[in-house]
């Protein structure tokens, strides 16, 4: 006669890793969203650096021409403010420009606005703006307010 004794099975049962499986599902679900959150706030914290960047040189250009506008034998400021080195870094997610139409030798208004199809295009913030008074503004933000955004 043998004598069978049990063995002991090494392993995971089907219900222990469908609970874990459950459990990761769960932790993803409510940490994937505010991940998200977090690199919209930091893109957008970005951006607003860079269009303050913007506005110091566009302040640097006046300080030098009394104008905010191309004024003969300089270079334009709009030229020479679009080619900051932080542009490179907000490209992806954020053009910066300034408004045209508020460009005067007294006026000026700069814009970030979110690139489509990027991380930004989401935010609820929509694009940005400075103006030569320092008055800050959100343009189609979604409810969003000055305070929120800035």
């Amino acid at each position: 006669m043998h004598n069978f004794t049990p063995r002991r099975v090494k392993g995971f049962t089907l219900i222990e890793l469908m609970i874990t499986v459950a459990i990761i599902g769960i932790i993803a679900a409510i940490a994937y969203p505010s991940y998200q959150n977090s690199v919209i706030k930091s893109n957008r914290t970005q951006a607003q650096a860079c269009i303050l960047e913007a506005a110091q040189f566009m302040e640097r250009f006046y300080t030098l021409n009394a104008r905010y506008d191309q004024q003969r034998g300089t270079n334009p400021p709009v030229a020479v403010a679009l080619n900051l080195n932080c542009i490179n870094e907000i490209n992806r997610n954020y053009a910066l420009g300034l408004v045209a139409a508020n460009l005067t030798a007294n006026t000026y208004s700069l814009r970030a606005t979110p690139v489509a199809n990027s991380t930004q295009a989401n935010d609820r913030c929509g694009s940005l703006t400075l103006n030569h008074q320092g008055l800050k503004g959100v343009i189609n933000g979604n409810g969003a307010t000055v305070a929120e955004c800035w």
